[in-house]
């Protein structure tokens, strides 16, 4: 079976950035008469309840959903797919419509709610209290916050601290458990893409060992239902744990022991504190929710920096995930790194492990 390889990726976000390194690579393969399959992370403007179509992926697990259906693709004998989302949150749709389109469970139940009301059932569930949660949500901050100064601080420009702290408004709580820096949905502008190809189209494109990622493992975990219905099984997060698990074993490695020594990368999904708590604690990071507070003033969880300051919009977070991974993993000395995707209100999780070829 062919090894699927990460062997570009890109992407523009309000301006900034840019496409060439894909689009470079796919004028390549087109020379050797190949026209990748292309994958979509549908926008904000697809019907969230439409029946799902092939080769298009909805929610924030979608981005971790295509890229294991790009590895079947190459494992069936395709050579090259390109995994693609577009979404122009900020200049594409007038306020109102941008509001009632992100009311997928209705205008009478905002999704800051419906994560509230998972947050509060996964408190139940971790029999802590609500001020312990929320001071290990504001830790979780710290750390994004504390990533996405460093990943400033690798570019030429110069640092400034207050494109990494939100106005003071954003620090007030707009649930009883989150506040506003919590709630992740950002307004930007996002094209973004990766391209996946086989062993063989890899070497025909003569792509360096450097820039090989391989696609080592993909764990997904869907339950029956999501919406209110479905919080009680959501904020037990047992197939969240069950995708981990399965993204490891395919990779044939103890993820969280490698982490744990430094030896890997991490892009954990942050829209909401519950769900970056819950993978902590369900991959075995962190024992007891207690303890996160302390894990995460040494250890980096995501690539980005978040969601909120790295900014990706509504499906596509995982996908700027899985681009920054690629470009941390070609560019740095650490060669394992894991991306997590959370598809609605935590139904759907995804886990993919990469790992940069050796030389």
């Amino acid at each position: 079976m062919s090894q699927a390889y990460l062997v570009a990726a890109a992407k523009i976000s309000d301006g900034d950035g840019s496409m060439a390194s894909v689009e470079e690579r796919i004028q390549q393969l087109n020379t050797l008469g190949i026209t990748p399959h292309t994958l979509n992370i549908e926008p904000l403007n697809s019907d969230w309840n439409a029946p799902e179509q092939p080769d298009y992926f909805r929610s924030g697990c979608g981005p971790i959903e295509a890229l294991e259906r790009a590895r079947k693709l190459i494992s069936e004998g395709t050579p090259a797919v390109v995994i693609r989302g577009e979404d122009l949150i900020k200049s594409g749709y007038p306020r109102d419509e941008r509001l009632q389109l992100m009311a997928v469970y209705g205008e009478d139940y905002p999704l800051t709610q419906a994560y509230d009301d998972v947050a509060q059932q996964f408190i139940q569930h971790q029999q802590i209290d609500a001020d312990t949660f929320c001071a290990t949500a504001e830790a979780l901050f710290e750390n994004y916050q504390r990533t996405y100064l460093n990943n400033l601080a690798s570019k030429d420009d110069a640092v400034d601290a207050s494109q990494a702290t939100p106005g003071t408004r954003w620090f007030e709580r707009i649930t009883p458990l989150f506040r506003g820096v919590d709630c992740a949905n950002p307004l930007v502008d996002f094209t973004g893409a990766v391209l996946v190809c086989d062993d063989k189209t890899t070497a025909a494109l003569e792509i360096p060992q450097q820039q090989r990622v391989a696609v080592k493992g993909v764990g997904l975990g869907r339950l029956p239902l999501d919406g209110k219905e479905a919080i009680d099984s959501i904020a037990r997060y047992d197939h969240m744990e069950a995708a981990y698990r399965q993204a490891c074993t395919l990779a044939n490695l103890d993820f969280r022991d490698i982490f744990m020594h430094g030896e890997a990368l991490l892009d954990t999904y942050t829209c909401y504190p519950v769900v970056p708590m819950a993978f902590l604690l369900k991959t075995g990071l962190v024992k007891r929710i207690e303890r996160i507070p302390a894990f995460l003033k040494e250890y980096e969880i995501t690539v980005t920096g978040g969601m909120n300051l790295a900014r990706a919009p509504w499906n596509n977070p995982a996908l700027n995930g899985l681009i920054c991974m690629y470009q941390k993993l070609t560019s740095g000395e650490i060669p394992l790194g894991a991306v997590h995707g959370n598809g609605g209100l935590g139904y759907r999780q995804g886990v993919a492990i990469l790992a940069r070829e050796a030389d």
